[in-house]
């Protein structure tokens, strides 16, 4: 895989690299090409995960010290950046073997230790963290229900939650409150243009 994505640093997010997929990087064959394979989101960062990974770096006072779950972790961008930023420690969680495969390369060239795990956990119990963040996962209704319902769990185990989003059509922008705006580079748009991308706290948080 490494091979095959060259390694560069992320549009407004200069302080972390990654391997990023480009027009010779023969993504597609690395993917699969069965039905069942999951697209490679993980090889693109994505608003959402921009937004949230240069929030983390711009205020590290909001992850020293504290355990770090990255939920549908994809490049493990905003992982990175909480680690970078001083988490005590930080997860990875994406349900593609791909993604953890790429989020391990990611972690070693920009020098921090993530744990990634390849699973789905939002049917299962809160986790043992201090901040849950989630980078661009309200891109399909059915998806975006289920992942309120474990955010809203989690927040009520005591678990500060922070969202990464470009206002995706199906983000329930009425149960959310916008903390901090940035442009970004939205490769999920479609054109990997820039665009505006918000963090979100969901209301009730703290």
């Amino acid at each position: 895989m490494g091979s095959n994505l060259p390694i560069s640093p992320v549009p407004s997010i200069p302080e972390i690299r990654l391997h990023t997929a480009g027009p010779a990087s023969g993504l597609w064959r690395l993917a699969g090409r069965r039905e069942a394979d999951p697209a490679p989101y993980w090889a693109y960062p994505w608003a959402g995960g921009a937004v949230l990974a240069r929030y983390l770096l711009d205020r590290p006072e909001i992850v020293v010290g504290r355990r770090v779950l990255d939920l549908g972790a994809g490049s493990g961008l905003v992982a990175i950046a909480a680690a970078k930023a001083g988490a005590a420690a930080v997860t990875a969680v994406d349900i593609d073997a791909n993604a953890i495969a790429a989020i391990g390369l990611n972690a070693a060239i920009n020098g921090v230790d993530i744990v990634a795990r390849a699973a789905d956990i939002i049917e299962d119990p809160p986790p043992e963290i201090d901040l849950l963040v989630v980078g661009d996962l309200f891109y399909d209704p059915t998806l975006a229900l289920r992942v309120m319902a474990f955010l809203r769990r989690c927040q009520a185990s005591g678990i500060e939650v922070l969202i990464g989003d470009p206002e995706r059509a199906h983000l329930p922008q009425g149960e959310l409150s916008r903390i901090a705006t940035h442009i970004v580079a939205d490769f999920g748009g479609g054109t990997g243009g820039a665009a505006p991308a918000g963090v979100f706290a969901l209301f009730g948080n703290g």
